[in-house]
């Protein structure tokens, strides 16, 4: 959503928050809630950050984010400002989670129904099969139960609350399966390929890959299983929401505003100074961008000493992201529609290697289906396909030839659109580095590769005073939930903070009073 207002003529803004993306909006909104005067301020057109849109004769065409998980992060948000997120977005849940498709013309729907989806693969790969679901959800149910207080909803997670956490429960244990990879665990967990190969794409959800990332990352299935809601009208439209109402509680928005240096004195973060000359000075800021700008010295020297680690660890994966509009034929479609690779693991090899890969697995979001409605004649569909992130700007040579070979994998799996959608809505890892600066183009900031991985992400709080870090590149990670949660984190210590200098500050002036 595009928003500008000049600065009013009056006092400086007491805090000042980097970047209009979901956790900046988050953020933004919370601060000035909790009373501070906040300025939101983001170099693009338009707020939204990753969740964007691109245009089509079918109207917008979500570019971004396409799935709604954990939904009560959101409720707790509007909640917060004293607003229903319902009276804000139409939320739509879907029934089916998704739907899977394999080139051997086998098909399967998940529900949000344990029961109903047990029932599915039953009918999909046999009894066996269901039965190793049911004890994976059961599995996956009590890994989330017991670090979503210590992990996700905890500012600082360390190891040395975690290790005692997990002692006192010795049966997380086997349950976290600590020496295996995702794909390790999946292979022992279901005896049909073809399941491990579905439960094992969550690791993309946090660009990883199955056979890097610790048998942990089972639980994102319980995000899934929670629920999935659609947007009406697309994910945009909560950021547009947000964005209203953080202009609606007094937070002023500049859009087309550059920050190119952050300013620090004696140890304590001051204002930021703007690519144009400008200079707003503030108490606190929040970088709510990915922090390796920060660490790469975007953002100048004072803060380049910031997340250290972010320019040291690997990137997570990219993403080639195609948004059009089509009129579709062929097999029927869900909202969120998987079309599987033929070999489980090439795809990811190629991703290692820093290829585009040779027989990747597709994401087709079907936007205009699953809102219980008929969907119109022209739809909007976004298919993403795993990509390497990159150090260029400049554009792919392949783009042509790996775009057909894409839509002729869709047709040999049974879908056509019409007319043919071109290469120009494309969006590259190229594009994304040029969009988002120093991300090198990973949309989901450090790779998820690794055991201890969740506890080498930079936290809200920085060795700066007055400088905190938000967003998907900051505990307790990527995604749009985890990304609002940071958000979260950070505002609750910054407004705390405030509070507590209140406090002080009344207190020694009742000191000085009573000497007096």
């Amino acid at each position: 959503m595009a928003a500008k207002s000049l600065l009013p003529q009056r006092t400086q803004p007491k805090a000042i928050v980097i970047g209009a993306g979901i956790a900046g909006l988050a953020t933004a909104l919370r601060l000035a809630v909790g009373g501070l005067r906040v300025t939101l301020v983001e170099r693009h057109t338009h707020t939204g950050g990753k969740i964007r849109t691109v245009p089509s004769q079918a109207g917008p065409v979500d570019a971004g984010p396409t799935v709604l998980t954990l939904r009560h992060v959101f409720d707790d948000l509007f909640a917060t400002a004293g607003e229903r997120l319902d009276d804000h977005v139409t939320l739509i849940r879907q029934e089916v989670l998704a739907r899977h498709f394999w080139s051997d013309g086998s098909c399967l729907d998940l529900y949000a129904d344990a029961d109903k989806s047990a029932a599915a693969i039953a009918d999909f790969a046999g009894p066996t099969a269901a039965d190793q679901f049911r004890r994976f959800h059961q599995r996956t149910t009590r890994l989330f139960q017991a670090f979503d207080a210590p992990v996700m909803q905890a500012p600082r997670p360390r190891m040395g609350q975690l290790v005692p956490h997990v002692l006192r429960q010795p049966d997380l244990i086997p349950a976290m399966a600590p020496l295996s990879t995702l794909a390790q665990m999946l292979k022992r967990q279901f005896s049909d390929r073809r399941l491990a190969q579905l439960f094992g794409r969550y690791a993309t959800y946090v660009g990883g890959a199955p056979h890097l990332s610790p048998a942990l990352l089972s639980l994102i299935w319980q995000a899934e299983a929670a629920g999935v809601w659609v947007v009406d009208g697309g994910m945009h439209r909560l950021t547009d929401a947000l964005t209203k109402l953080a202009l609606a509680r007094g937070v002023d928005v500049l859009t087309q505003t550059h920050v190119a240096d952050i300013t620090v004195r004696q140890g304590r973060a001051t204002g930021v100074m703007t690519e144009d000359g400008a200079y707003l000075q503030a108490e606190t800021i929040v970088y709510a961008g990915d922090p390796r700008a920060l660490a790469a010295g975007s953002l100048g020297a004072d803060v380049s000493g910031i997340a250290p680690q972010t320019t040291r660890l690997p990137r997570s994966f990219s993403a080639r992201v195609h948004s059009f509009a089509a009129t579709p034929s062929g097999v029927p479609l869900a909202h969120h529609n998987v079309f599987f690779g033929d070999d489980l693991q090439s795809e990811f090899d190629d991703l290692a290697a820093g290829r585009i890969p040779k027989d990747p697995t597709l994401y087709l979001c079907a936007e205009d289906r699953g809102q219980g409605r008929a969907p119109p004649a022209v739809e909007r569909f976004e298919i993403i396909s795993n990509a390497p992130a990159t150090s260029t700007f400049t554009p792919p040579r392949d783009l042509d030839i790996w775009h057909h070979q894409i839509m002729q994998r869709m047709a040999d799996m049974g879908v056509t659109m019409s007319p043919t959608p071109t290469t120009a809505t494309i969006t590259t890892p190229q594009r994304f580095a040029e969009m988002f600066p120093q991300t090198l183009g990973a949309l989901y900031g450090q790779t998820p590769h690794g055991l201890t991985a969740a506890l080498k992400r930079p936290t809200a709080q920085t060795a700066v005073k007055g400088l905190w870090l938000a967003g998907g590149g900051t505990h307790p990670g990527a995604g749009v939930p985890m990304a609002t949660l940071s958000a979260r984190h950070a505002a609750e210590a910054i407004l705390s903070g405030q509070t507590s200098t209140s406090m002080s500050a009344q207190t020694a002036m009742r000191g000085g009073m009573s000497t007096a």
